[in-house]
């Protein structure tokens, strides 16, 4: 397990890398949400693997993907925002990811025994698909200030 968590986070080190990149070719909204949308459908999928070394597989090609949206969502809302409030938007954005991270392992554990041990998986990857699109549909006109 040590050796999956390691892989784990040197690919998510990897993919904030490649992010600069990507988000600096396709945009930094289409880069949030087109390589997080498949990093969450890949989340769905990991339960549904009959084998555990395929949902390793899995999982970690979701880890491959999970952090591109984070750099370019940094840069996005620094983009948007005046600079003076640029540090409270950022504090904001922030705050309002780790209020929620508590309640992950409650809601979890609640699913895993009132549903099924996947659950969670499956739940998780489709809150996070559905912020995805509704982010992408609401801001996909609005230009960047230049």
């Amino acid at each position: 397990m040590s050796a999956v968590i390691f892989a784990a986070g040197l690919l998510q080190a990897a993919s904030s890398i490649v992010a600069t990149r990507v988000g600096a070719r396709f945009g930094l909204l289409n880069t949030m949400v087109f390589t997080h949308l498949p990093s969450n459908i890949l989340l769905i999928l990991v339960p549904l693997m009959p084998t555990l070394p395929l949902a390793i597989t899995v999982l970690l090609l979701r880890f491959a993907l999970s952090q591109m949206d984070v750099p370019t969502r940094q840069a996005y809302i620094a983009a948007m925002v005046d600079p003076d409030e640029r540090t409270a938007a950022a504090a904001t954005t922030n705050t309002a990811r780790y209020v929620a991270r508590p309640f992950g392992p409650l809601v979890g554990t609640a699913l895993m025994h009132s549903v099924a041990l996947g659950a969670p998986w499956v739940v998780a990857g489709t809150l996070k698909s559905a912020y995805d699109l509704i982010l992408w549909r609401e801001f996909r006109k609005v230009a960047l200030p230049s």
